[in-house]
């Protein structure tokens, strides 16, 4: 049952958490916007271009950075009710360390909600759209150029796209067919591909080689109506990086890449670490209890907020290493993405033996 001390509690460590997360994500806005100078003067893309970039990334820096936002707020927040000696009142009134966790515990449901919806429902089609922005303003025309070649296999093609320039048009497109025999029967090339609907496609500046009794026909078009098995949501998920996909993209295509037995390793080691860092945001907050009551309970809020700093940094840097060298050292992607969340929750069980 929620009561008055439970509210006042978790209303602190949001107070505290909004006012670290503010400072965090003002700072990755500024290093976000500083990084696009290179970009400025590229086709239309301008300051105002730059700047929508940056307001369009906001989300996913928010989703990003709330875990160790409430790691400091609560940190900040617990320890200023501990210098001010409430919770020492809260105690002599009976209430257990363990009851306190579960009113900051709260505070981090509230924080994984956030989480959940930025997630899901906001991040990744912020980051997305900032990404087609970006892309249509530097480029009047499409050059795949220097952009990040992806391949997805569908049925019995392969696709090769060098950009995915909206929700429904690629550049830079390379079809590889292949019949029941998996030999190669055609390879198509075209400067842009938009989907129709259905299994339509029209592809720009198309280019097609044609290989039958041993001989290769080569055919040009300026366009072309084609009519292939090319799944448009697995494509466009292919170039986008598995870190900026909600968690249901992130199943469907590992489920795709299974069916059709491509390597998923890196997606499934995503899946499971924006689940796992989405639930760390509760233990974060519980973990500031027992910092309350030890070590930190008599220092300053400088001490406070450097051991929060270090501690989400140290999260942070473990989590992204296993995440990168999962498939390097063939870690097991469940053991890559939860082991640094099973390791917070030890140290917050074991703080809280140590203060008992």
């Amino acid at each position: 049952m929620i009561n008055i001390l439970d509210r006042y509690i978790a209303r602190t460590v949001l107070a505290y958490t909004a006012m670290v997360l503010g400072v965090l994500v003002t700072l990755a806005s500024m290093f976000t916007f500083i990084g696009q100078q290179d970009d400025i003067g590229t086709g239309s893309y301008d300051v105002g271009s730059a700047f929508s970039f940056t307001l369009l990334s906001l989300p996913q820096q928010i989703f990003e950075g709330l875990p160790i936002a409430a790691l400091i707020g609560a940190i900040l927040g617990l320890g200023a009710l501990a210098r001010d000696s409430e919770l020492t009142v809260m105690r002599a009134a009976g209430v257990s360390i363990a009851r306190l966790g579960v009113s900051a515990a709260l505070a981090g449901l509230v924080v994984m909600v956030v989480m959940a919806v930025l997630g899901e429902y906001v991040a990744p089609q912020a980051d997305q759209y900032a990404r087609q922005l970006k892309i249509f303003s530097k480029f009047s025309e499409f050059n795949a150029a220097g952009s990040r070649s992806s391949w997805a296999k569908d049925g019995v093609n392969l696709v090769n796209i060098q950009q995915q320039t909206a929700g429904n048009m690629f550049g830079g497109v390379y079809l590889f067919e292949l019949d029941e025999n998996k030999m190669l029967v055609r390879v198509v090339r075209a400067d842009r591909a938009t989907h129709q609907g259905g299994r339509s496609w029209r592809f720009d500046n198309y280019a097609e080689t044609r290989f039958t009794d041993g001989r290769a026909e080569a055919t040009r078009e300026a366009t072309r109506d084609v009519d292939a098995e090319i799944n448009q949501d697995f494509v466009g998920l292919a170039v986008v990086s598995p870190g900026a996909l909600p968690v249901r993209g992130l199943l469907a295509y590992v489920r795709h890449l299974q069916a059709n037995g491509l390597e998923s390793g890196a997606y499934e080691v995503a899946l499971w670490a924006r689940i796992a860092r989405t639930v760390s945001a509760v233990l974060v907050c519980v973990l500031a209890v027992p910092f309350a009551f030890g070590p930190l309970r008599s220092s300053g809020a400088g001490a406070r907020t450097v051991t929060g700093i270090l501690l989400g940094v140290l999260y942070f840097l473990v989590n992204r290493t296993l995440e990168n060298s999962a498939q390097v050292y063939g870690i097991d992607p469940l053991v890559a993405a939860w082991a640094p969340t099973v390791g917070l929750a030890l140290l917050a069980l074991g703080a809280f033996l140590k203060v008992r």
